[in-house]
Order: structure tokens, then C-alpha cells, then sequence
């Protein structure tokens, strides 16, 4: 019998590298005493009314598992509340998931319609998990960079530019984690031409969508000729400040959605029923407690942004999501060295950029979903550094 080891690790497992968040938390994890600004999380608790609706559900007895789609009343108040919102309609029979969160609805439709050696575009700096859920369903990741000058906006032009034969998939999401960028109308109209022009499938994550703060957030998949071409991606995690309920939901064309609930079938069943109860709450009476919310993350958001830039790091105002994503490049740091070196010497938690892929190095994403005192205290404890470093 031979001694070596069988490797068991799939090849395409072992090459993903663990998230940069998570890797750096672990440290954070050492210092209770560190302010964190670093996971992106709301501060506030779930809204007692929704909170109370899921204590009902499980006084109620509501146990069991639902239908592999979700509740059909949850389907039903989805589809009401994405009209109203969005201005696309949706049957809640046949055109609407429930899933695990959005990561989980990513997840499948990802697996759903890719093939091995698909590309998909997609625009960085980006949440950690994208080119990974690409890449675990054996299809290529082909990031177009962000650029802060452009207020980290995607173009047309660039995403054009990345198209190939085995293009297939383009994916989005404005507001964006780290950056806080939006999209204008005019902006996502000209990528709708060319999404129709290469006959490309549309994943627009619009997680953030309710906390934008400027402008009018409007989805791709409102516009001419994209919802046969679109699955529109929302949930409950940061508007309602439910992350952990684990809540998501995908709208789409019929036959997409059906290939989408074959494999959330096969791997997960459902969503939890008592999270699925909490969410019907969310939607038809939860609107007032988001826009609550919502004003008090701008007003960080002011705070934070015009901090960073008084102590002389270039900070663009993100008009959407509660990160700031400062340029850290001025203080002769690379974004690791400088999260890290923040972390033990102040006790600041921040991201360090790169975590979102190549284009993210050189900036450090702060994110201000915490208390306003605990800000306004990392923010001196930040300028202290950043002169302490000049200095050096």
C-alpha cells in the first residue's frame, strides 16, 4: 500500500483562496476591545414588528418545510413590493425563489446556466464571494475594472471591451460592497445595449438598493427588453437588517427560475419557514422602520466620508450602501500592511481593499452601519495613525 495521501480536496476547491474578509476577522477576533468598522453588518436590531412575527410563526406551530419556491404568500407580497419598487412584474407562481440569503440565490443561478468554460463579467471591486461562485461552477471569472474617478460606476464601453465568444453571463450590483458606487439610468441603458447585442444573461444583485441616498435607483432589469434576459436578485439582510434570518429571493423568467429550483431542491429543500413568516412581515409593513434606518447610515456616511478626507485620504461620497472606500495609496501603505497595522496599533477594524480583488488594492474599505460614537472615535483613532505614518 503506498504511504502518499490521496489528495481528496477537489482541484477547483483547493485553488480558492478563503475569504479576505473572514481571513483578516480572525484577527479582529483577538481584540474584543478593536472598534470594527470591518464587517457589513447593520448595527441596528431586526424591527421588533418583524422580529415578533417570527416568535408568532413558531408559537403558531409553523415547523414544517414549504413548497421548494417558498410560501406562496411570501412569493405573492415579493412580487407586489418589486412593482411597486422597481417597476418590473413578476408571477409569483412560477417567476419568484426563496432562497438562503442572496448568496444563495447567486449560488443558483450560477449553477443553473453556466458550463464549463463560460466567462462571466462582472465589475471590481466586488463582493468577496463572486469570481469564487464562478469559479466553483467551472465557469471563468472576467473582471472589468471600477475606478473612483468614475465614482466606481461600470461602463459600457469596458464591459464591451472583456467580450469574447464564451462571454455568457454579465453580473452586476449597484449600490456596490466596498464602494458604494450607483449607476445611473443613462448608464445602465447603454449596458442593456450591449447586453442585447452579445445575447448576454443578466444577475443584477440589488441587495443595497434601498439604501441609496442620492438620485433614483432603477434596475436593469426595468428597462426595454431585459426582463426575458435578467434575474433580478434581492432580499431582507440590509434594508431590513435581517442577515440573520438568511432571506434572499430571485425573480426571472419562468424556465430560469425552474432550472434555479432544481438545484435548490436537490441541495437545500427551502428556506427556513419562520425567517420565510418574518419576511411577509418585512415587506408589507417594514418599509417605515428601512427608511428610518436609511437616514441614519447617510448621516454617518457624511461624517465618515468628510473624516477621511480631512485627515487626507481621498474618499469619494458613496451615493449608495453603508461602506466608505477610502484611498489609502498617499501614505506609502499597501492596503494589508495598513488594515493590519490600523488594527494592532489603534484597535480600527477595517477591510483592507484588495480582499475585493486586484483593483481594490491601494484603498480600505470602512464600513459605517455602527454606532455614531464608536465612528467618531475610530475616526480619531484613524487621523492619529495616518500622521503617525507620515511621520515614520
Amino acid at each position: 500500500m503506498s504511504s502518499t495521501k490521496r489528495q481528496f480536496v477537489a482541484g477547483h476547491v483547493a485553488g480558492i483562496p478563503r475569504s479576505g474578509i473572514r481571513d483578516f476577522f480572525d484577527i479582529v477576533q483577538q481584540m474584543p476591545e478593536a472598534i470594527s468598522l470591518g464587517v457589513g453588518e447593520p448595527d441596528f436590531a431586526t424591527p421588533w414588528h418583524i422580529r415578533e412575527a417570527a416568535i408568532y410563526a413558531l408559537e403558531r406551530g409553523r415547523t414544517q418545510y414549504t413548497a421548494n419556491l417558498g410560501l406562496l404568500r411570501l412569493r405573492e407580497s415579493i412580487s407586489r413590493y418589486v412593482e411597486a419598487k422597481f417597476g418590473i412584474r413578476y408571477n409569483p407562481v412560477n417567476e419568484v425563489l426563496v432562497a438562503v440569503g442572496v448568496s444563495e440565490a447567486l449560488d443558483l443561478a450560477l449553477r443553473a446556466v453556466l458550463n464549463p468554460g463560460d466567462e462571466v463579467i462582472y465589475h471590481e471591486p466586488c463582493y468577496v464571494s463572486y469570481a469564487p461562485s464562478v469559479l466553483l461552477a467551472h465557469a471563468k471569472p472576467v473582471p472589468v475594472v471600477c475606478r473612483a474617478e468614475d465614482g466606481f460606476a461600470v461602463t459600457a464601453a469596458a464591459i464591451e471591451a472583456a467580450i469574447t465568444p464564451r462571454s455568457k453571463v454579465l453580473m452586476l450590483s449597484f449600490p456596490t460592497n466596498p464602494t458604494g458606487g450607483t449607476m445611473t439610468r443613462e448608464q445602465l441603458e447603454e449596458i442593456a445595449a450591449v447586453a442585447r447585442r452579445h445575447d448576454l444573461l443578466v444577475l443584477t444583485d440589488e441587495i443595497y438598493s434601498e439604501l441609496t441616498f442620492e438620485g433614483e435607483h432603477v434596475s436593469i432589469a426595468s428597462l426595454p427588453g431585459m426582463a426575458d434576459r435578467t434575474i433580478f436578485l434581492h432580499g431582507f439582510s440590509k434594508a431590513f437588517a435581517m442577515t440573520g434570518f438568511r432571506i434572499g429571493y430571485a425573480c426571472g423568467p419562468a424556465d430560469l427560475i425552474e432550472a434555479m429550483m432544481k438545484v435548490h431542491q436537490y441541495s437545500i429543500m427551502c428556506a427556513s419557514i419562520i425567517a420565510q413568516e418574518a419576511a411577509v412581515e418585512a415587506l408589507e409593513h417594514g418599509e417605515a422602520a428601512a427608511a428610518e434606518m436609511r437616514e441614519q447610515y447617510k448621516l454617518r456616511r457624511n461624517f465618515i466620508v468628510k473624516s477621511l478626507n480631512d485627515m487626507g485620504l481621498p474618499c469619494h461620497l458613496p451615493r449608495g450602501s453603508f461602506y466608505a472606500f477610502p484611498d489609502i495609496r498617499g501614505t506609502g501603505l499597501g492596503s494589508r500592511e495598513f488594515a493590519v497595522r490600523l488594527l494592532r496599533e489603534e484597535k480600527v477594524a477595517a477591510v483592507p481593499g484588495g480582499a475585493f480583488g486586484v483593483s481594490g488594492e491601494g484603498f480600505l474599505r470602512m464600513c459605517f452601519a455602527t454606532a455614531f460614537d464608536r465612528i467618531r472615535e475610530a475616526m480619531v483613532r484613524t487621523a492619529r495613525f495616518v500622521e503617525r505614518v507620515r511621520q515614520d
